[in-house]
């Protein structure tokens, strides 16, 4: 190596070292590229027919090993390259902080590809999809905090490098009490975050695809990042709420621990309708209905008003788009039948009548201003 060194010094004697330098930082850039280009079609042309573990390890490591091949290249150019002190110093710490650079790149690359080829067993459009939502939730929010300390670790050991940032941080060792509280209180809402986003990977009251009630709107939890979660609700907007939220506000979770659930519709009716009727239909249109689940069907009289009775009908689901149709459809059709078989049991309001004295019909003063309400 050192021969070879010298050897070249000599013949470029006659050229300044300046030209001669760049010419071989430039020569080292394209040997490099070209390294990589070569290299990365070989692996591509390897791995086709490989697993997706293989093939994801070559996509995603392309920008990573094209810096790696560039770092090598370039700190070989550096010794070779007639540099005087002070460039060398500064090329050799680039190529210090790329180094870095692409331990801290391929490490977060490494870590997606193995909780994208992990997380390959699980289907969230499955009928019953408890486990793989809970397996996705963990997973997501594990990758994203872990992916967030690989960029904190990988930028923190770059600015070491640096000798200020080396004394800066002596000194904040010193006077850490005073540092930490300070740095406390202005990272709160992140650190908040953070915490929170271990605490619902741990806890899981919220997984990815779970049937939500929040703020007064359904939807279902998109995505769970590491400081925010994202809820697609009914009509297509989205609902970004912090991680936080989930740990200090009350919701409703329709699919915690399954993704059945229990429809409930209920009705007005006249009481000179027969319940028994009215449950054997219920019975019938839910039993033809590709979205009952053969689990739960009742109809019960529940309550009992001046002028109608509330008739409550149960009728369950395997998730919560099918049971929101499956009332929708009960509804539909329990009217239906109503109107064409029992009219008279519609809602109606009732009036007291009494003859005066020339036997003219008299309407009570409360009934009458109703009637004309």
């Amino acid at each position: 190596m050192d021969q070879f060194i010298a050897e070249f010094r000599q013949y470029t004697d006659w050229l300044p070292n300046w030209m001669v330098s760049l010419g071989v930082l430039a020569v080292a850039i394209l040997i490099g590229l070209a390294i990589h280009r070569l290299a990365f079609r070989i692996l591509t042309r390897v791995v086709e027919n490989k697993d997706l573990f293989w093939r994801s390890i070559v996509s995603r490591g392309k920008r990573p090993l094209r810096l790696a091949i560039l770092t090598f290249t370039l700190s070989f150019a550096a010794s070779v390259a007639p540099l005087a002190a002070r460039p060398a110093e500064i090329i050799r710490h680039i190529l210090l902080i790329a180094f870095i650079l692409v331990l801290g790149w391929s490490t977060k690359a490494a870590l997606h590809i193995w909780m994208t080829v992990y997380l390959r067993r699980f289907k969230l459009d499955a009928e019953d999809n408890l486990l793989a939502r809970t397996h996705v939730t963990q997973s997501r929010i594990a990758e994203r905090i872990a992916g967030a300390m690989i960029v904190v670790l990988t930028v923190a050991a770059m600015l070491m490098t640096f000798p200020a940032v080396q004394q800066y941080g002596v000194s904040v060792l010193a006077s850490a009490g005073v540092a930490g509280i300070v740095l406390g209180l202005a990272l709160q809402p992140m650190l908040k975050n953070i915490f929170a986003g271990i605490q619902l990977a741990i806890t899981q009251p919220i997984r990815i695809d779970d049937a939500l009630i929040v703020e007064g709107e359904w939807g279902n939890v998109e995505e769970i990042t590491a400081t925010y979660v994202v809820v697609k609700l009914w009509d297509w907007r989205r609902m970004i709420l912090p991680l936080s939220y989930f740990i200090e506000n009350p919701f409703q979770n329709w699919t915690r621990e399954s993704s059945a659930l229990i429809g409930t519709v209920m009705i007005y009716l006249d009481y000179t309708i027969p319940v028994s009727v009215v449950r054997k239909k219920v019975e019938e249109i839910v039993a033809a209905s590709p979205l009952w689940d053969r689990r739960v069907v009742a109809v019960q009289v529940t309550d009992f008003r001046e002028n109608v009775m509330e008739i409550r009908i149960l009728a369950s689901s395997s998730s919560a788009p099918k049971v929101f149709d499956i009332r929708c459809e009960v509804r539909e059709k329990l009217v239906e039948f109503v109107q064409r078989e029992y009219p008279q049991a519609l809602p109606k309001v009732r009036t007291d009548r009494h003859l005066d004295g020339n036997g003219a019909a008299v309407v009570g003063a409360a009934q009458h201003s109703a009637l004309q309400s």
